[in-house]
């Protein structure tokens, strides 16, 4: 092993120490924040660094800025309707508030059947790696098989058995992250001191083909909205906060990820290089690094899957007038994620995700808009129309990826 080995080990086992401390793992701060937090850097930095690698060149990193502070827009008008709309829903709101509201839980439902589907193809893609298996046809034979189990236990178990699965892959998936970085940092360190150091990879001339793929990967960086159904849990103001800082850390973990791994780029990066490309870019670094990054890779996908899974079980709950229990929910949402592995590839899932995600957000923003407009805040009308203008835009031309 190398030095960069040693200290992704050592920052790893720092991390996970600090981590999965009893004392964090109770505090409803940090366990607010952890929520949104596991979802939005549930796959960013899988698939956006081979993708935005190709697209963007060496300034992959200020693609990945953009599309953070795209995520950053629409977190604002959730948090504003958390605080202006929410309250009223149980009670005096219009009937039309009410009705945006349900048309938004709708397509957000739609939205998480689509990403359980993405996150587990991921998992099974690369705990597939450990044994060198590419095949398409095996990679969605094997997601099949984890998102019948989680949607089993969902529908045993329920809210509590999913929120038990994915304690631990969080902790587990940050401390990897934590341990990649001390990894990369200690490489990109040795190759400055050893006169190798460079960013060598060309930036792409930008075409309209790459903007509408670049648009297409909204969802790297969603999962900030699960704060809006934390209600049960935490109060508004709670939520609003905790829902900041997650974005706040998420877009520092991609943009530290993205300094620290553009100097690997070599501008011999496609599109079509696969869901694990990752692993090929940064293996040379180190002999533990592809195994950290599979292991990353594992318990990012499953925490995230987890996550939305919950999500789509409490939303079909609701949107059904409390027909549907949270159990049958989650039972129906595998289903229907099992068919979207199957009729799909990864990176028309990535799309279509981004595209019902970003359906759900240009309705929020609608719902903002209007608060703001009632309270006659013109610079928030102004601020949540353009979120409608971007989720408009995003909806009409994203494309994926070539896989």
């Amino acid at each position: 092993m190398g030095p960069a080995d040693y200290a992704l080990i050592g920052v790893g086992l720092l991390a996970a120490a600090a981590l999965f401390h009893p004392r964090l793992l109770k505090s409803d701060q940090w366990r607010a924040t952890v929520t949104p937090l596991a979802s939005i850097i549930g796959s960013g930095f899988l698939v956006a660094g081979p993708v935005l690698a190709s697209l963007a060149g060496n300034l992959a990193i200020a693609a990945m800025l953009g599309l953070c502070a795209a995520g950053y827009l629409f977190g604002s008008a959730i948090r504003y309707n958390i605080a202006h709309v929410e309250p009223g829903l149980d009670g005096g709101a219009p009937r039309a508030v009410k009705g945006l509201e349900r048309v938004s839980e709708l397509a957000l439902a739609l939205a998480y059947f689509v990403s359980v589907a993405y996150y587990l193809h991921l998992f099974a893609a690369f705990g597939l790696r450990l044994g060198e298996i590419t095949d398409p046809v095996w990679i969605r034979a094997a997601a099949t098989v984890v998102i019948a189990t989680v949607g089993l236990i969902g529908g045993l178990a329920g809210l509590n058995g999913l929120e038990k699965l994915a304690i631990g892959a969080v902790a587990l998936k940050l401390a990897v992250i934590a341990g990649l970085f001390g990894g990369l940092a200690v490489a990109a360190g040795l190759a400055i001191h050893g006169g190798t150091f460079a960013w060598s990879a060309p930036v792409p001339e930008a075409g309209l083909t790459d903007l509408r793929v670049l648009l297409g990967l909204v969802i790297l960086v969603q999962g900030f909205e699960t704060s809006r159904f934390l209600g049960a849990a935490y109060d508004g103001p709670l939520r609003i906060r905790t829902m900041r800082h997650a974005q706040w850390i998420a877009t520092a973990i991609y943009l530290v990820f993205f300094l620290l791994i553009t100097s690997h780029f070599t501008g011999s990066e496609s599109q079509g290089s696969g869901e694990t490309a990752i692993i090929d870019i940064l293996r040379p670094v180190g002999i533990i690094i592809a195994p950290a990054i599979i292991l990353a890779a594992l318990a990012s996908q499953l925490s995230a899957a987890v996550a939305d899974m919950n999500g789509a079980g409490g939303l079909l709950h609701e949107v059904s007038g409390h027909r549907v229990r949270v159990r049958w929910g989650n039972v129906v949402t595998a289903a229907v994620a099992i068919v979207i592995v199957w009729t799909s590839n990864i990176y028309e899932i990535i799309t279509w995700a981004s595209r019902a995600f970003v359906l759900y957000y240009a309705l929020q923003s609608i719902q903002a808009a209007w608060a703001a407009g009632r309270q006659g805040d013109r610079a928030r009308v102004a601020l949540f129309a353009g979120a409608i203008l971007l989720a408009g835009v995003v909806l009409v031309f994203a494309i994926p990826a070539q896989g």
